[in-house]
């Protein structure tokens, strides 16, 4: 490969890892083509998976300010660039994995920070951004229906505290 074409290489990476949201790197040794077909499927429609060679990736990696992934950068290595929800691309590799155990992650970045292979894997554990945030929204709606009632309950007690008040105090009057 001539230096321009390197350069090339390098500046396309460079601007996948910036406009990524994630970046899991694998190492895909044994896998067959159609597998890794199989694999682009499996991470939806917004990651791209690719095979990348380690040097330029990792000068990339640099150039975008992430050094964290330095020393993932061996052996065959493929790269999955997330652009979107990355637990929806995590599960996608998680059980890609597990019927292909010769995909192993080796780590990733999400958001700037480094993640190890272990935290993908828990990643991929979560439920997707749109049931936690049904699930927040319900949590706000029956904290919001308990201030409610309680913002009723207070009135009603003052009235009849007031009230209970007032027949106590009417009933020593009428002692006297």
């Amino acid at each position: 490969m001539a230096r321009p074409d390197k350069a090339a290489a390098v500046a396309e990476l460079e601007d996948q890892f910036r406009s990524s949201n994630a970046v899991v790197l694998t190492e895909y040794r044994g896998l067959t083509v159609a597998q890794l077909k199989t694999l682009r499927r499996a991470l939806g429609e917004n990651a791209q998976y690719a095979v990348v060679k380690n040097t330029l990736t990792k000068i990339a990696a640099n150039n975008a300010g992430i050094t964290s992934l330095d020393d993932q950068f061996t052996g065959p290595t493929g790269a999955a660039f997330i652009t979107g929800d990355p637990v929806e691309s995590a599960k996608g590799l998680r059980d890609f994995a597990k019927e292909n155990p010769n995909l192993i992650i080796k780590g990733g970045v999400l958001d700037g920070k480094a993640l190890t292979a272990d935290e993908i894997k828990k990643l991929a554990d979560l439920e997707s951004r749109e049931v936690l945030l049904s699930k927040l929204a319900g949590a706000f709606k029956g904290k919001q229906s308990q201030a409610a009632s309680l913002f009723q309950a207070l009135p009603s007690k003052f009235v009849r505290t007031a009230e209970a008040l007032r027949v106590k105090l009417a009933e020593q009057g009428g002692a006297e």
